[in-house]
């Protein structure tokens, strides 16, 4: 499993993720981590948010209730085995 590294905007804190699975959805980038590499542990879906004139790969989390619970759908098809409850 990868580990990533993200810089919180706020306070320029590291925040260390593992990346269970990633997608592409309509043209965005879609990543499902956690904080843990195993075991029962809280799960993110974070979304790419870059501007093409900017190098850098942004990604922030997903908050619209609907966008959330249909990306859940997409990983839970994509990793049979994992139960993912919002």
């Amino acid at each position: 499993m990868d580990k990533i590294v993200f810089q919180a905007p706020q306070n320029g804190e590291s925040i260390e993720f593992y990346v269970v699975e990633q997608t592409r959805i309509n043209g965005t980038n879609y990543l499902l981590v956690t904080e843990e590499e195993e075991g029962d542990c809280d799960a993110y879906i974070l979304k790419e948010v870059s501007q093409e004139e900017n190098d850098d790969i942004t990604y922030e989390l997903v908050e619209s209730e609907e966008e959330l619970e249909y990306m859940s759908r997409i990983f839970g098809e994509i990793l049979e085995e994992v139960d993912l409850t919002m």
